[in-house]
């Protein structure tokens, strides 16, 4: 039985660079034997995360959709924005409210014993590798294996061809060596 992988950017920007690396990075995935489903952010607008919206109206139903695709797949691959040194607010909030248990739900059971690849793409020389930091972080604390290998396009605004592939044939192929490690060790950890 294939991996199932869940990818996305946590950019809600039409252009985004990170959102063109992790299709190169899902299309990589599936080369290498992956289920992989791709989506935007975007298409699941969410308010900001607010017990007090979740206790008077219930979570929304656009964080329910996303649990629920988090349920149905092994493993995540992340394409993370930088801002600021660190974590995009649209990732942020999309990890709170998925995070959050509804009845009969198992604490962070969305998050529980997946495995995540992070990319990063950024017009600066780091690439977006300060900001990998704390998605990390935030992801090893609620019960998600990171690997430790992990890619970032640097100069990203002159990184990507107009048909939206790498221009870079080492970048290209340091996707393709992360994302068969996704894939190898998210199928060996299932039929465990």
């Amino acid at each position: 039985m294939s991996a199932k992988i869940l990818a996305f950017a946590g950019s809600l920007r039409t252009e985004s660079w990170n959102h063109k690396l992790v299709l190169i990075a899902a299309q990589a995935a599936r080369k290498a034997g992956a289920d992989v489903t791709a989506i935007r952010l975007a298409d699941y607008p969410l308010p900001l995360m607010d017990e007090d919206l979740e206790k008077r109206d219930g979570p929304p139903a656009n964080a329910t959709k996303l649990k629920h695709l988090f349920f149905s797949h092994d493993a995540l691959l992340l394409a993370c924005p930088e801002y600021n040194s660190s974590i995009t607010g649209v990732m942020k909030n999309t990890i709170d409210w998925v995070s959050r248990p509804a009845p009969g739900e198992k604490p962070l059971q969305a998050f529980d014993g997946k495995v995540a690849l992070l990319v990063a793409a950024s017009p600066g020389p780091l690439g977006g590798l300060r900001g990998l930091v704390t998605v990390r972080s935030i992801l090893s604390n609620i019960k998600t294996l990171v690997l430790p290998e992990q890619v970032v396009v640097t100069k990203a605004h002159d990184a990507f061809n107009t048909d939206g592939t790498l221009k870079d044939a080492k970048q290209q192929a340091q996707i393709e060596a992360a994302t068969l490690r996704l894939v190898e060790l998210t199928t060996k950890l299932k039929g465990a």
